[in-house]
């Protein structure tokens, strides 16, 4: 018996000029001849095709007279990846069955997954076979069921194996990493200029934000250009030592990205999916050394000492299964780091302490000398108990800015961060003593602002823990790029009580 091929029915395309993200939507006449053949409903997954090139898209059909029964709509992301043009015909058809869901379901009743369901999960993703609906499965099964060890060892390798891996012809090269959770904390720039200009080697991939109101990537992109191809990031590292890029950019464990989207979305960071998608991206960069920064506090993503010795353990098996130097850091997640709260307020931040201005916060000075200092000892550039000197010495020169200046024009040439319009202050309600501050409600409301897709927005904190403050003096700013947004945060912020807490005396 033979399998029957199914029917292929054209329809012309047309341009909607819907964004989707990187998820490719279709949209057709609801009493559509083909609709009505095919059976097809909202939310079927059908397989689009034009001269060779073809993906799997999410139909949608639409009521009223914006489209002929003759035409299909397409989603710019469907539409540039085709590669369309109006009237072109657009061959659709159902979808194949995706075979890897079965280990989805699978691992929503609990059973553990191998390499081999790994491998085909990741490669189906890779190609776009999952919609958002079968990523949330994917993502929540594993964070519902924790994944045991031998589970994160092959998501890492497949997440690794879907991309492009990077080879370096020096060795060490390397990498540092900070488990997130902590605003501010923006010390990737300073490390990488401080190590670069040691004679270390530290092609640095960043990401995007996932929960936060800034990612690296999100940050750097207000100093120079981030979204680099492999050939100009090797560029840019041959030439500097260094380089500060989005990982998403170079094809480095691709996957990663596409789980980030919709982990934003379900405000979810499993513990498997945090170390696979941090590891995967070391390795695939080609990595040899790193450091990681474990930020812990109550409102912070590692909330206690003990889930941080848990966490430690699972991401120092993971790296040293693949042959990856790493020393984890445990530190204070109590309150932010820096006074900068989203991609242009932590740059400038950053800034501050690279050009060792007197105003530069202290905080994000300190942290990153220790991290930087750290990496030196482990790569073996300086000796142990020295590398923090040997940092504050190259900070302090002022070679780590001129590093830093130099990295940012062979990425492409330096920008000015922008700056918001519209600002206002959150004032302390009465007299007394700053004692805890919120991170995630502080995160929360500089994301109301417009954090991290606004880059001028976020906000701008003025006090920190310990610290005497009287009534109605200014907590923190924030800062927006629409009256719309300064008052969605604003509402937020005074009905949210606690976001940074005073002790009256």
């Amino acid at each position: 018996m033979t399998d029957i091929e199914p029917t292929k029915h054209c329809l012309k395309a047309r341009r909607l000029g819907i964004e989707t993200l990187n998820e490719a939507h279709v949209y057709v006449c609801h009493d559509s001849p083909v609709s009505r053949a095919e059976g097809f409903a909202a939310h079927n997954r059908v397989l689009i095709s034009l001269n060779g090139k073809s993906t799997v898209a999410t139909l949608y059909p639409l009521l009223g007279e914006m489209l002929g029964p003759d035409e299909i709509g397409l989603s710019e992301w469907a539409w540039t990846h085709l590669g369309a043009s109006e009237g072109a015909a657009i061959e659709i058809v159902h979808a194949p069955p995706v075979e890897s869901l079965s280990y989805v379901r699978s691992k929503v009743y609990g059973h553990d997954l191998n390499a081999h369901a790994f491998d085909a999960i990741l490669g189906d993703i890779t190609k776009g076979e999952y919609s958002n609906i079968h990523l949330a499965s994917f993502i929540t099964a594993c964070a519902a069921r924790p994944l045991k060890i031998e589970e994160i060892r092959a998501l890492t390798d497949s997440m690794v194996k879907v991309g492009d891996r990077l080879k370096w012809q020096v060795t060490p090269v390397a990498d540092k990493h900070s488990i997130g959770g902590l605003p501010g904390n923006r010390t990737t720039p300073i490390v990488v200029s401080i190590v670069a200009a040691c004679g270390i080697t530290m092609p640095k991939t960043s990401s995007r934000a996932i929960t936060s109101p800034a990612g690296t990537a999100d940050m750097m992109e207000t100093l120079a250009p981030v979204a680099l191809d492999v050939a100009a990031m090797k560029r840019v590292v041959e030439q500097e030592g260094g380089c500060i890029v989005w990982g998403g950019a170079v094809r480095l464990s691709p996957t990663d990205d596409i789980l980030i989207r919709v982990e934003r979305v379900l405000d979810l960071d499993a513990e498997g999916q945090l170390v696979a998608s941090i590891l995967s991206k070391k390795i695939a960069a080609g990595s040899t050394h790193l450091v990681l920064d474990m930020p812990v506090g109550p409102t912070a993503k590692v909330r206690s000492h003990e889930a941080a010795e848990t966490l430690s353990q699972t991401l120092l098996q993971v790296a040293d299964h693949f042959g990856l130097r790493t020393k984890i850091i445990v530190s204070d997640g109590l309150q932010p780091v820096g006074r900068g709260i989203g991609p242009a307020l932590e740059a400038r931040d950053v800034l501050a302490v690279l050009q060792n201005r007197p105003d530069a916060p202290s905080d994000l000075r300190n942290h990153s000398l220790m991290l930087a200092g750290s990496l030196l000892e482990l790569t073996g550039a300086a000796a142990d108990k020295q590398g923090m000197a040997l940092a504050h010495r190259t900070l302090e020169s002022g070679r780590a800015w001129a590093k830093f200046q130099r990295i940012c024009e062979a990425q492409g040439g330096m920008r000015t961060p922008p700056v918001a319009p519209y600002r206002k202050n959150i004032v302390a309600s009465e007299t007394g003593v700053v004692d805890r501050i919120d991170n995630r409600r502080l995160s929360m409301v500089a994301k109301l602002a417009g954090a991290p897709e606004d880059k001028a927005a976020g906000l701008e904190i003025h006090v920190r823990v310990g610290e005497r403050v009287i009534e109605d003096q200014p907590l923190y700013t924030i800062h927006a790029q629409s009256t719309g947004e300064l008052e969605y945060a604003l509402e937020f912020a005074e009905r949210t009580a606690g976001i940074i807490g005073i002790e009256r005396s």
